[in-house]
């Protein structure tokens, strides 16, 4: 449904990031345009990247807020059209992006580098959101895994992973495409799809862990890999949650997302995390399960995150940390890294940042000495600014994982496909 742009009374903002699909390297003067998806023609925008592969943020109309604070006829959200292009580079088109009232979309592009003579468009098409749009219920499930210690293959802990492999479809459409996706950005175009980025903080992270929860309870059994499948989880609402190949996320999300992204859910005596399947508690209802609409109120009244999860699924449910996270050079360490901190964990920090800043120029590099003064916090402050954290300076928790992802990411000859 297109949307129509007489109710767009309200703004909201946009950012657009733009890299090379190979080595995930910044794309610079990129240009975009943006029109409204009922009318792709008409360009009511036009910008440009800068050295880091960024745009500036810009404000664009969306309907009112209290389209997407209860169920309603009206849609929540305006739907854009992006048209990016740059010179060596095949340009892509990205229809429907959502933009919501009052908080920042956030929109992550990958351009192919110019391979031959021609230079075509590809065009990514962005469905409706899980709450508007027509998407089939869930097939109910047992929340715990019977594991045959005979024959299953199980991890033998809980492990954020790097990547998932993501079935864009339902389990046997043999036609779909399989997606290598970084777990922390899997998490967040799921949440961007199946809730809304306007809702209470405390809904927000309910809904994420109960994401988490179910994604790593997929990759823990190995579910569909001990069915013969070559997947972590598919892209079908009837069996898992909905992935968008190209969706926006929103900053409200994606703060959740990089705070908690290494908790799941757990039940006591039980290892593996608990399957926390949902439902939108309007069209589709599913007693014993958290329903979304339902989890938005109770954050209207100020339930806090575990008070939401535990009014659905029982006061037996609790937030667990997982022992692993793949994919990085060093774990986090325990606490904040500032001025006047020091030690091997600020060499390894300011190693890292300064591989980043061979791609991202507009970084200084730094001595690494393992002492974090001053030119190490400017250091960190525009690592935080590229990367649309709080640029506070300080290494806190989601900033180092940020760090670690980067530089991992770009030390890589090629992205894993």
């Amino acid at each position: 449904m297109p949307t129509n742009q007489n109710n767009l009374v309200d703004h909201g903002e946009l950012q657009i990031r733009v890299n090379s699909s190979i080595g995930a390297l910044p794309v610079e003067n990129a240009t975009i345009e943006i029109s409204y998806t009922g009318d792709p023609n008409s360009t009511i925008e036009s910008v440009k990247t800068d050295r880091n592969g960024v745009t500036d943020t810009i404000t664009l109309d969306t309907p009112p807020l209290e389209y997407s604070m209860s169920p309603s006829e009206n849609q929540p959200y305006a739907e854009y059209t992006f048209r990016v292009s740059a010179p060596d580079f095949e340009t892509i088109t990205i229809t429907g992006a959502e933009l919501m009232s009052g908080v920042k979309a956030l929109q992550d592009v990958s351009i192919a580098p110019t391979l031959a003579q021609s230079n075509p468009i590809d065009v990514l098409t962005i469905g409706p959101h899980t709450l508007f749009g027509d998407y089939p219920p869930k097939i109910a499930e047992s929340e715990i895994k019977p594991l045959d210690e005979s024959g299953e293959i199980v991890l033998s802990r809980v492990v954020i992973p790097e990547y998932i492999i993501v079935h864009d479809g339902s389990i046997n459409d043999s036609t779909a495409s399989n997606y290598y996706v970084k777990y922390k950005d899997y998490i967040k175009n799921v949440a961007s799809c199946e809730i809304y980025a306007t809702w209470p903080r405390s809904t927000i992270e309910a809904n994420v862990l109960a994401i988490m929860s179910f994604t790593l309870n997929r990759v823990y059994t190995e579910w569909y890999r001990n069915k013969g499948y070559d997947f972590t989880i598919t892209s079908s609402t009837a069996y898992d949650h909905k992935w968008i190949k190209g969706k926006n996320s929103f900053d409200t999300i994606n703060e959740v997302v990089d705070q908690i992204f290494a908790n799941y859910l757990s039940r006591p005596n039980v290892t593996q995390p608990i399957l926390t399947q949902y439902c939108d508690g309007k069209r589709v209802t599913c007693n014993g399960w958290m329903t979304q609409w339902g989890s938005k109120y109770l954050g209207d009244q100020g339930y806090a995150p575990i008070e939401i999860l535990r009014y659905y699924y029982g006061n037996d449910m609790y937030i667990n940390t997982a022992e692993q996270i793949s994919g990085i050079p060093a774990s986090w360490p325990g606490s904040n890294l500032t001025i006047g901190s020091s030690g091997e964990k600020v060499r390894q920090m300011q190693t890292q940042l300064n591989r980043i800043a061979e791609a991202y120029p507009s970084m200084p590099t730094i001595a690494v000495d393992g002492r974090y003064g001053e030119a190490t916090a400017a250091s960190v402050r525009q690592f935080q600014s590229i990367f649309g954290l709080p640029t506070t300076g300080v290494v806190d928790y989601p900033t180092w994982y940020k760090i670690s992802e980067i530089y991992v990411a770009v030390s890589r000859i090629a992205e894993l496909r």
